[in-house]
């Protein structure tokens, strides 16, 4: 039996129909930011999803090539958004041949790159965030 931690409110998980044309199912998921940002995984699923054993992610997590959410008396290994990216990005990279050690650098070279972007389009556009 998997354990489900959301961090979330149950109306979060499902994006609201925003018209009678639209289809919720065809909503993409990476454009729900609130759902993303209250996203919290526990490893069994994380592991069922990315066909993942979880020993294989706990030795990452040791290597220190993912991090878990902390909180107070938890003690399940848990998930966000970002590091459940890096989960399938490595997984991807491994697929393709790379070693673990060349993917982990790739995925964090490529974490740091999208930053660094967006870091540079909110500082060129504050004032326009600002106003929001």
């Amino acid at each position: 039996m998997s354990t489900r931690y959301f961090n979330i409110e149950p109306e979060v998980i499902m994006p609201k129909k925003t018209d009678k044309h639209h289809d919720v199912n065809s909503i993409n998921v990476l454009d729900d930011h609130e759902f993303l940002k209250k996203l919290i995984i526990g490893i069994g699923e994380v592991a069922e999803i990315a066909g993942i054993p979880q020993r294989q992610l706990r030795y990452w997590q040791e290597k220190g090539l993912i991090k878990t959410v902390d909180g107070a008396g938890i003690t399940t290994r848990r998930f966000n958004y970002l590091e459940i990216k890096k989960i399938l990005l490595i997984k991807e990279l491994l697929d393709e041949g790379f070693t673990l050690e060349a993917a982990a650098k790739k995925v964090e070279k490529r974490m740091e790159l999208i930053n660094l972007t967006f870091k540079k389009i909110k500082n060129r556009h504050k004032n326009d965030i600002d106003s929001f």
